[in-house]
Formats: structure tokens, sequence, C-alpha cells
């Protein structure tokens, strides 16, 4: 006698499960170039690697003992690997009630963030849903209404400070699903096919009396140029996936492990001269920062997240001789570099990432200064900077800057943390001071100039007498800068900095008092 009658059972059961919403829905979402959720799980991980629980849970329909319907839980979880690595997935079946939670058993959800918690795995969220409570029409179902709670909230908030969390926003998200997506350490939607709301249109028309369609309140646009809710845009899906399995490649399993040095393919020592003229004479002229970061980091390692959202500043991950950095960055192609509300609210979010997992950061600096103006004071410039400024402040990894050109003012004190060692390279095109010489001069010396009889000639003697003190060298000459460097020495530099960087990190591993917020 064996188990037979039951096993099969079991393989029955399964086989219902992977049918997920039925041939029909499944069709239609294929329709609208939409892959299924066990598609998804099998695009990201390793082939092969995905093992199921929870796959039996779902409604079932029973005349007698016999199962006569079977409907799977809208949510597909288990673990897997990424380049080998173990992590959790989790994600929504919209072919079940489009995703929605009255469809859902939410447990599965909690069991996932449950699992990434206590086995100290990385989570990815595949989010196609609401995800909260469902309609009002579960009112009726359950004979009662119930004061709203988030059940396993608190693990979702206690994986941000122990383990890295990525989320892909993959069709119409709304309520507590849209922040799922948002409470992680990266997030991706895709263009055209995936929203995120609040809530959705036809509360917004009966709450608000505004019209809208999906893409109108909550697309690609909106949630990865305009809000910041959403760090990158992919083209497909498949995009979308790719780019969390590269972010993870980053980051260590979980805050009690050293970030994943990768085989060295790029030559430590290796110069550029082309650094050498990157960054024109003329101080006015702007350049492409991103080249720099190319020639600098490890070909083909910079990863970059948020590009569309406070773009000022660059934010990324990169490697250097094959080890993880976390990489800040002005770019003087939007507002001359300056520090804009957005932008430090991306800075200081990006500082606390690498902070909470060790990775040691190299901060390229070309700074004038905050952005300026009435724009700029409604904002709230100035609070949402000194948010940065903290962040970086508070910030216990190991810390390198390199001073491309420009350091002025409150915003560019957030170069690095000026009362720790803060290694500072300065290329010799590196111009600092509280004011940029050439915007403070006509404060400074207004009195002067209104005087002079040639206020021209004046500004112009000004101006040449300033520029005899602004050498850098005048301040290496104090040791207000620890060291000039030739600019195509900063990889073979950096390259050295970050195995001593590495070297130190074991004796600092472990959770800090918080983690990152969203």
């Amino acid at each position: 006698m064996t188990w037979e009658p039951e096993l099969e059972e079991m393989r029955r059961r399964e086989e219902l499960g992977r049918r997920m919403g039925g041939e029909e829905r499944i069709a239609r979402a294929r329709a609208a170039g939409r892959l299924t959720v066990r598609e998804r799980i099998a695009l990201l991980l390793d082939d092969g690697s995905f093992e199921e629980y929870g796959g039996l849970a779902g409604f079932a329909q029973y005349e007698g003992a016999e199962l006569t319907e079977f409907l799977p839980a809208n949510s597909v979880l288990g673990t897997g690997r990424i380049g080998g690595r173990r992590v959790v997935v989790c994600g929504d079946d919209f072919t079940v009630r489009g995703g929605a939670a009255d469809a859902a058993i939410h447990e599965k959800q909690v069991y996932a963030e449950r699992m990434a918690n206590e086995l100290r795995l990385p989570i990815v969220r595949l989010v196609d849903g609401t995800g909260g409570g469902g309609s009002v029409k579960s009112y009726e179902q359950i004979g009662r209404t119930y004061v709203p709670a988030n059940p396993g909230w608190d693990l979702v908030v206690d994986n941000l400070a122990k383990v890295p969390v990525a989320a892909a926003c993959l069709g119409p998200v709304a309520g507590l699903g849209a922040a799922r997506v948002v409470s992680a350490h990266f997030s991706v939607m895709v263009r055209d096919t995936s929203q995120l709301f609040v809530a959705g249109p036809p509360v917004v028309l009966h709450g608000m009396r505004q019209e809208v369609s999906k893409e109108e309140l909550g697309g690609w646009e909106i949630h990865t140029r305009q809000s910041g809710a959403v760090d990158n845009l992919a083209e497909t899906e498949a995009e979308a996936l790719e780019q969390c399995r590269r972010f993870l490649a980053y980051l260590p399993q979980n805050v009690w492990s050293v970030p994943p040095r990768c085989q060295p393919s790029d030559d430590p020592a290796r110069a550029e001269a082309a650094l050498r003229s990157v960054v024109p004479r003329s101080r006015r002229q702007p350049y492409d920062m991103r080249q720099v970061l190319e020639l600098v980091f490890d070909t083909h390692s910079v990863f970059e997240m948020g590009r569309g959202f406070g773009g000022s500043a660059i934010t990324a991950l990169a490697r250097l001789d094959g080890y993880p950095v976390g990489v800040l960055a002005s770019d003087p192609l939007v507002y001359g570099g300056g520090l804009t509300a957005a932008a430090s609210d991306k800075v200081a979010r990006f500082a606390d990432l690498a902070d909470t997992f060790h990775l040691p950061v190299v901060n390229l600096v070309d700074q004038p200064g905050f952005v300026i103006g009435v724009d700029a004071e409604r904002a709230g410039t100035i609070r949402r900077g000194a948010r940065a400024l903290a962040a970086i402040y508070q910030a216990s990894v190991p810390w390198v800057s390199v001073i491309v050109r420009k350091v002025f003012g409150v915003a560019g004190a957030a170069h690095g943390n000026a009362q720790a060692l803060n290694l500072r390279y300065a290329w010799p095109s590196a111009d600092w001071g509280s004011l940029p010489v050439e915007g403070g001069l006509e404060a400074a010396y207004r009195r002067e100039l209104e005087a002079s009889a040639d206020p021209e000639a004046l500004k112009a003697e000004i101006l040449s007498r300033l520029d005899a003190v602004r050498s850098p060298f005048r301040t290496a000459e104090a040791f207000g800068v620890e060291k000039i460097i030739d600019p195509a020495d900063t990889r073979r530099l950096l390259c050295e900095w970050v195995a001593t960087a590495y070297e130190l990190l074991p004796s600092r591993l472990g959770p800090h008092s918080r983690g990152p917020r969203p």
C-alpha cells in the first residue's frame, strides 16, 4: 500500500494552480503584450531554480469530498536564485480578479516577507494589482466593515533595514499594491503598460470629479520624471526584470554580509588620458559627467538609478576592480549640477541605501550650490537639502570625493562628512569657496562698483585679483585639500582606495538603528 492516490491528487491540484485564471484571461493578457506571473518569475530567476510555496492555496468548491472547482489565490511565492544567489520572489497574478485583494490570501504575501526577513534573503516583488482590502463588495461578503490594517507591514518596514528589496510595477497598481512598489530600495515600471496610483480613475472620477486615463493619472512620465516615486523605466517587462537582477548583483544578501565582488575584467591601473580634457577651461561650459563615469569605473559596470528625477544629481551602482560601490555625481548639463529639492531627496535616499548595505561611496563633485529662486524656495529646497546633508553626514561607510570642478556653499559641503576621514582628490580644474566668484563679485563689491566711474573696468580688475587666489594650489598649500591629482590617475587611485575600504567592512556589518525610509 502506498500514498500514490494522495500524491496524484497533489499533482492534480498543483496543475490547477498553474492554470491561473484560465486560458481566456491568459490569452487576453498576452494579446495586450503582458506576461503571466509565472512567465515573469521564470524570466527573473535562474533556469529551474524556482521552488514554490503555497501552490495549493486557493478557493475550492466541493461536492461531498470531491473537488469540483478550484481558483488559485492570485499571489505566487517561493524562492529561487539570481546569479546563483538565493532570493525570495512574490508575484501578483492579474489573471485572477486582476490581482485584486478579494481574490488573494493575504497570508501568502506576508509569508514571503517573513521568509525574506528570517532567512535574511533579498526579496523581489512583482506587483500587478491592488493588494489591499478589496472593493466595497467585500463588506457584504464578510458581513461587516473593519478598521484598516496592513498585515505584515512591520515586516515590509523591517526588511528595508535588513535585506535588499526590489519591486517591479507591471500593470495598473493601486492602493496597497502601490505602497508595496515604493517601499523598496529599487523600483521599476514598464513604459505604457504599467501605472501606479493611490486610487484608480473610477475612484478619482467619483471622488474628485476628475476624468483621467490610467496613464494620465499614474503613468511612467509622472512617476519616473515628476514624482520620483519609481526609480527606473523599462521598455519591456523582460527589461524590467533584468534591471531587478542587475540591481541585486551589486548588493549583499543582507546587512550582515559584504557586497559581492565579481571577477575583475578591467585593469585597475588603466589610465584614461581623455579625463585630462573632459572638463572645459571655461567654467560656464558644461560637459558630460556620464562620460567620466564610464572612463573611471569598470567597463560597462555603471547601473544608474533614478535618471529621470532630480536630474542634477546622478545616483548609480558601479564596480571598481570588481568591487561594488555607490556612486554620487553632479550633472553639469542640468541646472549646472546645482542641488534642487528633487535632487536632494534622491541623494538622501541613495546615501541611506549605500549606508544600509555597506557600499563604499565615490562622489564625483561639480556642485555650484543649491538652485535658487522663488520656485526653489516654494519647493522647500533648503529643508530637503539639509536632509540630504544629514544623510551624508550620518553615513558610516568609507567615502571618497573626487572634486572635478565646482564646490560651493552649503550644498558643496554635502560632498562628504568634513568632520570624518573624508578623503578628497581634486582635479586641477577644481574651483571652490563660499560663492562662485562670478556670481558673488557684484554682491561683495556692490558699493565700490556703484561708486566707480567705470564699473566694468573695475569689475574686470577685481575679477583678475580674485582669479589669482582661486587656484586650487593655493588651497593645497594650506592643506585645505588632501591631494590634487592628474585626472588620468583617478581610476588607479580609486581602485587602491576601494580595496582598503573592503578590508574595513567586516568590522562594520549588521543593521543600523533603522533602515532607509521609502
